[in-house]
């Protein structure tokens, strides 16, 4: 079974350049988690590059073995300190976890 997982978040910032670097930021944090976090199969994080106004700024999709490597990525610390970063800069957040 391969679990993935996709979230989607719009940044706080009002002004278009700030939500774009931070968005940026989010992307390449989570991209970095490559290799650190060991239940990680596959991910790839990136930020919007079309359609600003209605699309959601960033998004990650990642794949795991399952539930449990899931809830083991969740407490990470690697992945806990890019969480704390991600809550710091996001006015919302939409998730999806589906097996494939």
């Amino acid at each position: 079974m391969t679990l993935r997982h996709v979230v989607m978040w719009t940044m706080a910032a009002g002004d278009a350049t700030t939500r774009a670097e931070h968005a940026a930021e989010v992307a390449r944090r989570l991209n970095a988690l490559v290799g650190v976090v060991p239940e990680i199969r596959a991910l790839s994080a990136g930020a919007n590059s079309e359609y600003p106004d209605v699309n959601a700024d960033v998004v990650l999709i990642m794949d795991v073995d399952d539930l449990d490597s899931l809830e083991a990525y969740q407490v990470h610390p690697a992945h806990e300190e890019v969480a704390g970063y991600i809550r710091s800069v996001v006015a919302s957040r939409h998730a999806v976890d589906f097996v494939i």
